[in-house]
């Protein structure tokens, strides 16, 4: 996700305060210190759900700009915001967009994710049979990735904001079917809903369509190709001139594949509160934010359902 380049830090010690426990920390990844913020549950082993910022983000962005430390207080949940290097994930795909800095050449962003994942785990805050994994832009792409490379992890994910590619797809083999949620935006500067290259000038280029995407999680999953469902989500802000379709799949138990489409949403994450600290200029730049839905209500109401 590409913002500005805005100071939230006051706002996330804020945050981080009045969810306690919850602390900045690190683990060692292959010889190189990886930082992160976890926000503890009241009991353990709790749910886990592991949330990756977009790029040129951090992980206090998510902290402050979505709901998930209220909703993981209220639900009772473990939830772990990572750091990507130079603001960034590395994920499947080789190609960014221009003046977009990836991580450093060798990053390994699957070790560090399944390393948290396993810290968390042995030291008794999460279930191993309870994590979730979603992220937003190209913390959507890590997720993906994640998915495909280490199924046995994770009990369900969630990609926000994001397609994949040729590149991405082609290497995509997971060890299990593992049930998906997609939320993508109809009007997204950076990541087009119909595929190909954004508006943007940052967008980069080779994107699937999210037609495509979809239909390639229902493949794997072993769905049926049509639509189970299409349901039209309650208006509840027309202020925001976005409405939001959710379409089911028809797949086999515990393989569900979702999409929530935000008709014209832009590169944004759904959200009862901005999620930017400038909301106009974020309109301009990434296009509008839907507040018809919560992103984080919405894909933890999902992860809730598979063990």
């Amino acid at each position: 996700m590409i913002r500005p380049a805005l100071r939230v830090a006051p706002f996330w010690l804020a945050v981080i305060c009045c969810f306690s426990p919850a602390w900045a920390d690190t683990v060692d990844v292959n010889g190189v210190k990886r930082s992160y913020t976890v926000q503890l549950p009241a009991k353990k082993p709790a749910p886990l759900v592991i949330v990756l910022h977009g790029k040129t983000q951090r992980g206090a962005d998510m902290v402050a700009r979505t709901a998930w430390p209220q909703l993981a207080k209220r639900e009772g949940l473990a939830v772990v915001f990572p750091d990507g290097l130079n603001h960034a994930w590395a994920d499947a795909r080789t190609k960014a967009g221009p003046a977009l800095r990836g991580p450093p050449d060798g990053t390994d962003d699957v070790a560090f994710i399944a390393k948290l994942v396993e810290k968390l785990v042995a030291d008794g805050t999460a279930d191993a049979k309870r994590v979730y994994v979603t992220g937003i832009s190209n913390g959507g792409a890590m997720v993906m990735t994640l998915v495909c490379a280490r199924a046995d992890l994770f009990a369900a994910g969630a990609s926000v904001i994001m397609n994949l590619t040729e590149e991405a797809a082609v290497t995509c083999h997971p060890s299990r079917p593992l049930p998906m949620l997609l939320m993508n935006g109809t009007a997204d500067p950076l990541v087009p809903y119909e595929g190909g290259r954004g508006s943007s000038y940052y967008a980069a280029d080779g994107f699937w369509s999210t037609d495509e995407t979809l239909a390639f999680w229902r493949s794997l999953n072993g769905c049926e190709t049509d639509v189970a469902e299409v349901t039209e989500m309650p208006d509840r802000a027309p202020a925001d001139q976005s409405t939001v379709t959710r379409i089911s799949s028809r797949c086999p138990t515990g393989h569900d594949v979702v999409l929530y489409r935000i008709n014209h949403g832009g590169h944004r994450m759904p959200g009862f509160a901005p999620d930017a600290r400038f909301p106009k200029v974020a309109t301009k730049l990434l296009g509008p934010q839907n507040g018809d839905i919560d992103g984080a209500e919405t894909i933890w109401a999902f992860f809730s359902q598979f063990r």
